[in-house]
């Protein structure tokens, strides 16, 4: 039986260990910590087991959908009311529906011109009047909605919604893993903006994004379970020093060799000490707050960077957002999420509260506040680097979000049993 080391549990490396295993590989997964899932985690609240990571997905392509169905779990589609966009300290308004990532398909419809204003609506528009090829060869995200549709929309509308989904600047994305298609489309339509009509036409009907009954955390459970069934050597506490072609050597000095050797997690290197790392903090409150039943800002709010008064980049009303929360938690009780870039000395319980009042438009009393919890992230500043013979998933070359870590990590097991067939 060929065999196969997978360095990195976190959902990456579950995923490829698993296709691997249903492949007929023997695999042996090395984890670092003492746990499985990465960033892709549980925490308790109040009583209540809350994600202290990621807690949607996106739909494109069915991807984390099949895997968690595959894996028995039930899926869930968020409450349609929608996101809320904070424009300003003192303005906020539902955030138009029928874009992609913020990017309007029709500019000049009211409720883009409300987030944008007239003259914004206006440029937008210009991008009807280009021709397709303009742009269309550019990959950085944020550059290509600049030259087809303006600073104001790329700013007042793309920014907030990248930023709350991907914690990252459009200028810091690539077109074709945040949007794929996005390009192709714009040049067979001829425009950005019936780019997008056309990129969500062909999209399944429903939400943009799903989440798991229970949590996305269940998909660490599930798989870790799948992966025991399977007869999956999976070793925590396994920290690993260097890898190559022929296996894995852990810091211990134990050498583990393989036919196959994936690595999905960064290892730590001299040379790569000096990078800092994007880090986001989540910061969970559980309220019980009756002014709070008639989801005054629908699912939450992404916010317009800079806006005075408030530092959190977005709020997610969790228990509005996921039926199957709000059922848990009972009446008038709340979850709210809010992120923020970096990490600050301050306390943070008081931080959130601030903000999710402001942001929510409603008093919170600090004696409201029945749990509260905060969780750092670091996001890999640059891609890991190619080491001859190994394969490499996970974020930090398959971008940001469920449904990329996991669609590269099937592929590329796709690919590694592929070769490995005589």
């Amino acid at each position: 039986m060929p065999s196969a080391v997978v360095v990195g549990g976190g959902i990456a490396g579950l995923v490829i260990a698993r296709e691997l295993a249903i492949g007929g590989v023997s695999v042996t997964l090395l984890e670092a910590s003492d746990r499985l899932g990465g960033k892709v985690a549980r925490h308790i609240v109040a009583g209540i087991e809350l994600d202290a990571g990621a807690e949607s997905f996106a739909t494109r392509n069915g991807t984390v959908a099949a895997l968690a169905t595959s894996l028995g779990l039930s899926v869930e589609l968020p409450n349609p009311a929608g996101a809320w966009l904070q424009a300003s300290p003192d303005r906020a308004f539902p955030l138009p529906k029928t874009g992609l990532l913020g990017i309007p398909s029709v500019p000049l419809a009211a409720d883009v011109i409300a987030a944008v204003g007239i003259g914004g609506a206006l440029r937008a528009q210009l991008d009807e009047l280009m021709l397709g090829f303009v742009a269309s060869q550019e990959r950085n995200f944020g550059e290509l909605v600049r030259r087809r549709m303006g600073r104001v929309v790329l700013e007042q509308l793309v920014a907030p919604v990248t930023l709350g989904i991907h914690s990252r600047h459009p200028n810091d994305l690539d077109v074709d893993v945040v949007a794929p298609g996005l390009r192709a489309a714009l040049l067979d339509t001829g425009s950005l903006a019936h780019a997008v009509r056309t990129l969500r036409a062909a999209a399944p009907a429903g939400s943009a994004v799903s989440g798991v009954e229970g949590g996305i955390f269940e998909l660490v459970d599930a798989l870790a379970d799948d992966l025991s069934a399977r007869g999956v050597d999976l070793r925590l506490s396994s920290p690993v020093g260097e890898v190559d072609a022929l296996g894995a050597t852990l810091t211990t000095g134990e050498i583990v060799d393989a036919d196959t050797v994936v690595l999905a997690t960064a290892l730590a290197a001299p040379d790569q000490t000096t990078i800092t790392p994007t880090t986001i903090t989540l910061a969970t409150l559980v309220l019980d707050a009756p002014q709070l039943d008639g989801a005054p800002r629908g699912t939450g709010l992404l916010v317009v960077p800079g806006t005075e008064g408030i530092r959190a980049k977005a709020l997610t009303h969790s228990s509005a957002k996921w039926r199957w929360l709000a059922d848990r938690l009972g009446a008038h009780r709340h979850v709210i999420r809010l992120s923020y870039s970096g990490v600050s000395p301050e306390a943070w319980r008081e931080q959130a509260r601030r903000d999710a009042e402001k942001l929510l438009g409603v008093e919170i009393a600090a004696s409201s506040i029945q749990g509260f919890d905060s969780v750092e992230w670091s996001q890999p500043a640059t891609a890991p680097p190619s080491i001859p013979g190994v394969t490499l998933v996970g974020e930090g070359v398959a971008g940001t979000g469920l449904a990329a870590v996991i669609g590269r990590a099937q592929r590329e097991a796709e690919r590694l049993l592929g070769d490995s067939k005589p």
